[in-house]
């Protein structure tokens, strides 16, 4: 059952990155992040109401304050890393953050047996090939490593943080409507902060009626997201921890096998190698 939370938490988290990254060539990054992360708390809003969920408020949600204020400004990092570049460096980089719900669940007294020590270890050697790692080329800047780090933790915090959220599904569905509202609050102060010098919030061609037209979009990428982030919390408080975030951080081979079947891009060698090698570890997990 972890396997299976965590793996389908990959399949949306990489297609909710891979629906990202198509709609930010069009319009800016931010907007994308305020605009799909609004829609995702309307919809949750929504279901908080129906479910009665509200009453299920304590302590905990303060979880999901901190999961919803860090996400942002990691995503914001991660995009100004990559602006930087090379993408090549960053994109398989930010992949590190597993580490963080890896060690919480060590320090947590979990133990790995032996196969699934092995399946962290391949999965996570797989997932950064995955991304394609410039070997060769241009040295990248110190800001970028420091900015990718950045993202890198606060990625991992987000998935240790939500999974501390809430111990029953309702209550689950209140926690990641607080995290979505605070996402939406953060990104949209970082959004105004970006307009104040001199950024823009709307498409240069278009303006608004590029972001009316991406609107299903839009929503396939927030309600994804908030889908995965759901599913994750759920893989964590069925097993360890330690299997569920290395399974679930599989998303950038997702993200790379979208880019293959839909827009034809062609798979570098050691991007097979890593879709290859995160396969073996994600077998090693599931049977260890």
């Amino acid at each position: 059952m972890v396997a299976l939370l965590a793996l389908a938490t990959a399949l949306l988290w990489g297609l909710a990155d891979f629906g990202g990254g198509l709609l930010t060539r069009r319009i800016p990054a931010a907007t994308v992040v305020v605009a799909s992360q609004a829609i995702a708390a309307v919809v949750l809003g929504v279901i908080v109401i129906a479910t009665s969920a509200w009453r299920e408020a304590g302590p905990q949600l303060w979880y999901a304050v901190a999961a919803g204020a860090v996400g942002p400004v990691a995503l914001l990092c991660f995009y100004r890393a990559l602006a930087l570049g090379p993408m090549g460096v960053v994109s398989p980089l930010g992949s590190v953050g597993v580490a963080v719900p890896v060690c919480l669940g060590l320090l947590l007294g979990e133990r790995p047996g032996v196969l699934q020590f092995a399946g962290i270890g391949v999965a996570v050697a797989g997932i950064v090939l995955a991304g394609g790692p410039e070997l060769r080329g241009a040295p990248v800047q110190r800001q970028a490593i420091a900015l990718t780090l950045t993202a890198a933790f606060g990625f991992g915090a987000v998935m240790a943080l939500i999974a501390e959220a809430s111990s029953t599904v309702t209550g689950l569905f209140l926690s990641l409507f607080v995290q979505r509202v605070t996402n939406v609050v953060i990104g949209a102060a970082a959004l105004c902060v970006s307009v104040r010098r001199g950024g823009r919030a709307l498409p240069q061609e278009g303006g608004m009626r590029v972001i009316r037209a991406a609107f299903l979009p839009l929503a396939f990428v927030g309600l994804a997201d908030v889908a995965a982030n759901g599913l994750y919390a759920l893989a964590a408080q069925a097993g360890p921890v330690t299997v569920a975030a290395v399974l679930a951080n599989l998303y950038p081979v997702v993200t790379v096998l979208a880019a293959l079947v839909l827009l034809r891009e062609r798979l570098r060698v050691i991007q097979a190698t890593g879709a290859g090698l995160a396969l073996v570890g994600t077998v090693l997990l599931a049977t260890g």
